[in-house]
């Protein structure tokens, strides 16, 4: 009887778990303190820009932008990547300029229009 108890929590801990667990961004989650690559963390920023359209929070016309400048930077935790997409079609010259800050590992820290 334990080893049947056994075997269905294995097969329903295998069939579930990695749906339960699997984010959609779970590609661009590092763990440890490895610098992540200038084409990792631009790679991982397109992916997160896709993603904010996609969500309604970036307007359509971010979709294609590229991105400007890739930059290591002094963050209120140590050393960030901060990227710039800058976007000429959006109306409001405040929200021109997007960007997006990663820890050095690569994982999202945020974006913002105010380069802080």
């Amino acid at each position: 009887m334990k080893k049947l108890i056994l075997l269905i929590s294995l097969a329903s801990a295998t069939a579930v778990g990695p749906a339960a667990m699997a984010a959609e961004s779970s590609a661009c989650h590092f763990h440890g303190s490895k610098p992540a690559t200038e084409s990792v963390v631009v790679n991982c920023a397109m992916d997160r820009k896709q993603t904010l359209v996609k969500q309604g929070k970036l307007d359509s016309s971010w979709a294609q932008i590229k991105q400007d400048e890739v930059l290591i930077v002094d963050g209120k935790k140590g050393k960030e990547w901060r990227l710039t997409f800058k976007n000429p079609a959006v109306p409001d010259s405040e929200k021109q300029i997007l960007y997006m800050f990663y820890s050095l590992p690569g994982n999202f820290i945020a974006a913002n229009y105010t380069g802080n």
